[in-house]
Order: structure tokens, then sequence, then C-alpha cells
């Protein structure tokens, strides 16, 4: 069948981001127009497990990104992609964003949600081990997505589990949906970031406003940042800490050979900066800390001009609601398209890409 145009957002009926808002939301068709989506790429997500920003090649960050932009334009409920698939939302640790984006993706795809919203709702309140969980969630779902506050809870969940696992954020460790959401909202702002780099071509600024070694999210937004090395000049990370990477991130680091900086003053270097990637809260240990919260943002903070800034939410203090009607807010556009990044994902993951509509454009 010819390759037929997408309806518009008002055409699909889904909704626009919310009116009245002067924020930055890019236009998601630049990235999948004129570019099929190389399901070649997207194939071997498969059945798998994801646990780690580490384990996406770029060309998967990228087809995933084009995917999400194809979800965000049409009305995708009507083509049934999870008909038949049931996932379970298994949420150990707190969660608004998160929780509500996955099982929106769900229902969007036509799958099934069984939500567990709290801990203390679960065998875990009686002593069950999360080994035992697993077991048990094998008869009731097709896939589990598993937010929890002990970093090693994807590992003993899966001493057991059968069905593919998505870690929603563990502890101290990482979040690489979350992840695919930040890089997601980059490439729309940038649809450059999505092809190999034109020779000539001014590289980004990249800041840090936080501590990567103890913030999952922010972890997992460098990791994926280091598969774009060729786009970026510079990484910078402004924190309280003196060592805020710890050792697999420095080798991380290391390794892809990018040139990055470590810095506490701010003020030096936040006019350079193209892209401004911050948080605050952490759970460390048994709670949630707050950490570089001494380094705000604000409409009157010295940015640079075209300067986008990203946050994973949720804010305090750090990120002023003062910015929120500059185009330097990103990260609006960010919260809105994670549930389009994670639809792209499950219909991966889950095996049902080949569901797509006819009119989107792939190519194996």
């Amino acid at each position: 069948m010819p390759h037929q145009p997408l309806p518009t957002n008002n055409q699909a009926g889904i909704l626009e981001p919310p009116p009245g808002s002067d924020s930055l939301y890019p236009e998601p068709r630049r990235l999948f127009e004129n570019h099929p989506i190389h399901l070649r790429e997207l194939r071997p997500l498969n059945g798998q497990s994801i646990l780690s920003a580490r384990q996406f090649s770029l060309a998967q960050v990228v087809e995933l990104c084009k995917l999400a932009a194809v979800l965000e334009k049409v009305e995708i409920t009507p083509y049934h992609p999870l008909a038949g698939k049931i996932v379970v939302t298994a949420f150990f640790e707190a969660s608004t964003r998160t929780r509500t984006s996955f099982e929106s993706a769900v229902l969007r795809l036509d799958g099934k949600i069984i939500s567990i919203p709290e801990a203390r709702i679960t065998g875990a309140a009686k002593g069950e081990s999360l080994a035992d969980i697993g077991e048990m969630f094998n008869a009731y779902c097709d896939l589990v997505i598993l937010r929890h506050t002990e970093t090693d809870a994807p590992e003993q969940i899966l001493g057991r589990l059968r069905v593919p696992l998505i870690n929603a954020g563990n502890g101290t460790g990482e979040h690489p949906t979350q992840a695919l959401a930040d890089w997601y909202a980059l490439l729309k702002w940038n649809n450059a970031l999505a092809a190999p780099p034109v020779p000539g071509t001014p590289k980004l600024q990249l800041g840090i406003l936080g501590t990567p070694g103890s913030m999952r999210a922010v972890k997992s937004f460098l990791l994926l940042a280091l598969r774009f090395k060729d786009h970026i000049s510079r990484v910078t990370v402004i924190s309280e800490m003196a060592d805020p990477f710890g050792q697999d991130l420095s080798e991380d680091l290391a390794g892809a050979g990018i040139d990055y900086a470590v810095t506490n003053d701010i003020q030096h270097h936040l006019d350079q900066l193209d892209v401004i990637y911050m948080n605050s809260i952490a759970f460390l240990g048994d709670s949630y800390k707050t950490l570089d919260a001494r380094f705000k943002l604000n409409r009157s903070s010295p940015l640079k001009p075209g300067a986008v800034i990203l946050h994973p939410l949720a804010r305090k203090e750090e990120l002023s609601t003062d910015l929120d009607d500059t185009p330097h807010n990103l990260y609006f556009s960010q919260a809105h398209g994670a549930v389009f990044i994670r639809q792209a994902l499950l219909t991966a993951v889950l095996g049902r890409i080949d569901r797509l509509p006819n009119q989107v454009h792939t190519v194996d």
C-alpha cells in the first residue's frame, strides 16, 4: 500500500498540549516525515527486559523516538496493538507521572492493566520476597513494570520472573524510560540529533545540574547522552559533590571519550549551555533527600538565548515556575511526550510493531 499522510492531532482526536501554555512544544512530525522507521533496529527489543539506558544503541533510541513521534500524531487505539496483552504496573515506591504515563500508554494501545500503586497492598507488606512475587506474576501478565526503593530490586524479581521487566526506577540505580522521554523531547527540539552530524555544524554544550551518581534519572540521561556524543562538544556537571559520578559512570565517560568537566560554580558556566538537565530529589537509603538544591534557575538566571531546560519532575525550589511560560521550558514537552515513547517501547518489547497502521512508513 502506498505511504499515506498521517492525520493531525485534531483529526486523530488526541489532546493538544494544555491550552494557554506558551511553553515549547516541538512538532513531532518532523522526526518521521520522509524518514521511515527502521524496524530491524527495534525487533531485537522483542521479549527483552529493559533495565538500563546502557542497553540501547543509538539507532534504537532514534527509531524509538521516530515511532513515538508517529504515535503522538495518530490515534493508535483502533489498531489494537496490545490487544490480549496484560501489563502489571508494580510500584513499590511513590509515583505520579511514571505510573500514570505507563498505564496511559498501555490503555492507548488497547492493552489491559493490573495496577499495584503501592507496596503496602502487596505480599511484600507481609514479608514476601520479590522473587516469589515474580513467580506469581508469570501467571498473571505478559510484562511487568517495576518501581522500587531498593537498587537491586530488578535483580531480585528477575530471579523467578520469566516475562519481560521494565525498570521504572530502582533506588539510586537507573530510570531508563525517563531517559528515553528526555531524549525524545530533545530530538523533537533539534531533529539534527537523529542523524549523523554535518561537518561544521555547532555541537551542543550540555549541562547537568545534579549528581548523576545518586540521581537515577540524571544517571540514565547522561548514559544516553553518551550515545549522542558526536553531537556534543562538552558535558558540564554542576554539583556540590567533588565526585558526582561514582566509579561505573566515570568508566562510561572515559570509554566514550567525551569532554566533560565538574564544577560548583553555576554562574561561570550557565550562559554557555545549550541544554540544561536538572533535578534535586534523590532517594538515598530509606528516604528522599534534596541534593544540589542551591543551584536554582529562574527567569533572571543568565541563560543562553535559545537554551532549553529539562527536568524529570517533581520539582521543588530549584526550578522556578516563572520559567514555565518562556521558550526555555522543554520540561513540559518532556513530560507530555513520555506516554508516547513508552507506547513505542511497549510495542517493541511485546513484539507488536507489525500491528502498526499501514500508513506508518516503515522498512525492515
